[in-house]
């Protein structure tokens, strides 16, 4: 009978939960592996929410900033994923609320959202959709904006996005509704 060498066993990945218990009692190298995991996810859906704004190196770092001193408050009641996002649709909420519409779109770094293959001609016609397409999102309340993008674009459940803001899924419905009204209203009076 032989006996199996602990190098070359192979090694369970640790699960979100596990990571969560111990980064809660100030593992740094916990917190670490949280950082590395859903660094990506945050900065996507930070793109997502705010659209390429140059701050959003920034905001990632705020967000696990945020996450570091909650993380004993995280009751496992969501997946640690949800419980990231909510954090970051705070962050996003906030930014949002902090900055003017017309800042939101000034500050907007198009050039990563454009297909660099493009003719100049294209190339200049969907920069001219984008910039539209985020003055619209600026005008919404940042809380609609978050829930709409949530839902609309990330094509998210309303409960998926209820979770994530922190509201029943109702008023999750309701956001989005709203938010939709808007931009229905706002599309027709550019027209």
């Amino acid at each position: 009978m032989g006996l199996v060498n602990p190098r070359s066993a192979p090694v369970a990945e640790e699960t979100d939960e596990d990571l969560a218990r111990r980064g809660a009692t100030g593992n740094r190298a916990a917190f670490e592996a949280i950082y590395r995991r859903h660094a990506d996810r945050v900065f996507a859906l930070l793109t997502r929410l705010i659209g390429p704004d140059r701050e959003r190196e920034d905001l990632l770092q705020e967000v696990f900033i945020k996450l570091y001193p909650a993380l004993p408050q995280f009751r496992f009641e969501c997946s640690l994923q949800t419980f990231v996002y909510r954090i970051t649709a705070r962050v996003a909420v906030d930014h949002l609320r902090r900055k003017k519409p017309v800042d939101l779109v000034d500050d907007l770094d198009l050039e990563s959202e454009i297909d660099p293959g493009l003719s100049p001609a294209e190339h200049a016609a969907r920069t001219e959709e984008l910039v539209a397409a985020f003055e619209l999102l600026a005008k919404l309340k940042p809380k609609h904006r978050v829930a709409f993008v949530l839902r609309e674009v990330m094509a998210l459940s309303h409960d998926e996005v209820a979770r994530i803001v922190d509201v029943h899924p109702a008023a999750a419905r309701m956001r989005v509704a709203l938010a939709k009204r808007a931009l229905a209203r706002l599309t027709k009076e550019q027209r």
